[in-house]
């Protein structure tokens, strides 16, 4: 799951403990969100960062959470054509497990897995949230703390 740090990083999750993964507005990445269950861990990417990378763990805590800011016309995710009866945008709620004692950069990703193993090498790939499959998974757990 991806956030640029300037809006909301892994140690204002860190500090805050939990969070609700508000503001995906792409219905691939929505339907992600949509099929995650309780206890699911989430790997937190620091995108459009200077390196970009994967900076910690969370988990879902509580799953397919209607996204409230759909409705609120002052936010900058309000969604016009959402409505409360039938809305549009569902999300989690995540809580902090660690943060990585060094990033794992977009570099070395590219470097350790294929696209086809880890979609967030991927060329042009701009989706927030994403699976990541549990072999690739353990290995990131690993370099993590290699």
């Amino acid at each position: 799951m991806k956030s640029e740090p300037n809006v909301y990083s892994i140690a204002d999750l860190q500090r805050e403990r939990k969070t609700i993964w508000e503001g995906v507005r792409n219905y691939q990445a929505r339907n992600f969100l949509k099929a995650m269950s309780k206890g699911d861990l989430a790997f937190f990417y620091h995108s459009n960062s200077s390196p970009p990378g994967i900076a910690g763990l969370m988990q879902v805590i509580t799953p397919n959470i209607v996204d409230l800011t759909q409705f609120d016309a002052n936010s900058q995710y309000y969604d016009p054509k959402s409505s409360t009866e039938s809305p549009r945008w569902h999300t989690v709620a995540v809580e902090f497990i660690e943060a990585f004692p060094q990033l794992i950069s977009l570099e070395t990703l590219k470097q350790e897995f294929s696209a086809e193993e880890l979609w967030v090498v991927r060329r042009g790939n701009r989706l927030s949230v994403m699976p990541v499959p549990e072999a690739v998974a353990k290995k990131l757990r690993e370099m993590a703390h290699a």
